[in-house]
């Protein structure tokens, strides 16, 4: 009877991590729903065995888990109290989800199904957003529109991170399609979605992942003579963009403004983003020349922030928004390696993954990650960690095995 039931239920952990697909650009009460489901399901299913065989047979795998294993003893030093910093290390619970994932997505279909779906929410997004954009809708109570940045179900910097790796997504789909109508709509959306990063959505880390995803693309395609070419193109481009007023021209100038305030010294104003982001790294720089080791323990940075700035009329952040940063200061420099060395075996796993276009979906993640993760704590935020657990997970099951291996079980 157990062993029945368990064989039923195994359709749960695919279907669910599939749906996931659909709720992380859209809705966290959901996306921990599906969640819950997925360990519950796995549990019932005796899916453990797979997940363990995962974790031997792909050593990538074992770096998220250790990386949360090493926040986790962060916890147990520092100055927040335990319940606080436990609930900090539960933002990174995602890493642990990886290998389960991993497990789940096993199946080639479950893969081109999750995508399908993935693609799918992003190009109705993309559509809602032109249409907030042009007035053609009405905002709803469930839209995250600021009036300025026409986005839908997150703020700008989830919008943009999804919108610009959906745009390469979309470029691959297109190329999987055998219908002439599906692909001449793919190139569409994609760049639809490029169009609306640059000039609808203000946000200079969905500029900068979309430049880095695009080159990306074109070294991917073709020759180095070509791609030098193509780069030298997409600058020419960007400085005569530069010269035409639009979101994208304001928004750079408005970057260049800020870094030119905070070099004064003073205190960045509350208004801007990129002074107050240089504000944050200089001090939490300062934090961890005082903690390199160690750091401060997980859930500690915002006591020790404000312990920096107090009486300097600086301003109090949660976290640096910058994760390389967030994690060195929290747990030390081992943190901030193991924290490279995961990002850095994901791009030298790609090659080994089941096909072309999964390949360059892993170095398009690792580059989205990285870039995101220059200017905001990705991993702490609920939807991009959840994002970048989800879809390590789903490149990572089509990992290929040498021919003495056996591969984990399937679902």
């Amino acid at each position: 009877m157990i062993s029945v039931t368990a064989t039923r239920l195994q359709f749960l952990p695919r279907g669910t991590v599939v749906a996931l697909g659909f709720s992380i650009p859209v809705s966290t009460a959901l996306d921990n729903v599906l969640l819950t489901v997925v360990a519950v399901a796995c549990l019932l299913a005796g899916l453990l065995p797979a997940v363990a065989r995962q974790l031997r047979e792909n050593k990538s795998l074992l770096l998220p888990v250790a990386l949360f294993a090493l926040l986790a003893m962060g916890t147990l030093y520092g100055n927040s109290p335990l319940p606080s910093a436990w609930g900090h290390l539960w933002k990174y619970a995602d890493l642990l989800f990886i290998p389960v994932f991993a497990v789940a997505f096993c199946l080639p279909k479950t893969r081109k199904h999750a995508l399908h779906v993935f693609a799918g929410i992003i190009g109705v997004i993309l559509i809602l957003s032109y249409l907030l954009y042009f007035s053609l809708v009405p905002k709803m109570p469930f839209m995250a529109y600021d009036g300025l940045s026409p986005t839908v179900f997150k703020l700008k910097i989830t919008h943009n991170l999804l919108m610009s790796f959906g745009a390469f997504l979309f470029v691959w789909l297109a190329r999987t399609f055998a219908a002439m109508w599906l692909r001449i709509v793919c190139y569409v959306l994609a760049a639809l979605a490029a169009i609306n990063v640059l000039f609808m959505v203000q946000g200079a880390t969905g500029y900068v992942i979309l430049a880095m995803l695009t080159i990306l693309w074109v070294c991917e395609r073709i020759g180095q003579r070509t791609t030098a070419i193509t780069i030298l193109l997409l600058l020419s481009i960007s400085i005569t963009l530069m010269t035409v007023p639009n979101t994208l021209q304001r928004r750079v100038i408005q970057v260049q403004q800020e870094f030119q305030l905070w070099r004064s010294g003073n205190p960045a104003a509350q208004a801007t983003s990129s002074g107050q982001r240089l504000e944050y790294y200089s001090n939490t720089l300062a934090i961890i020349k005082e903690h390199p080791l160690i750091g401060v323990g997980t859930g500690g940075f915002p006591k020790a922030y404000a312990q920096q700035v107090k009486a300097t009329g600086k301003h109090v952040t949660q976290n640096p928004h910058n994760e390389f940063l967030n994690i060195t200061a929290q747990i030390g420099i081992g943190g901030l390696v193991l924290l490279i060395v995961m990002f850095w075996t994901q791009w030298r796993s790609a090659g080994r993954l089941a096909t072309p276009m999964e390949q360059s979906l892993m170095r398009a993640l690792v580059l989205t990650m990285v870039s995101g993760c220059l200017f905001n704590s990705l991993l702490l935020d609920h939807a991009e960690g959840l994002f970048y657990a989800w879809m390590s997970g789903l490149l990572y099951g089509g990992l290929k095995y040498a021919p003495s291996d056996k591969p984990p079980a399937t679902l």
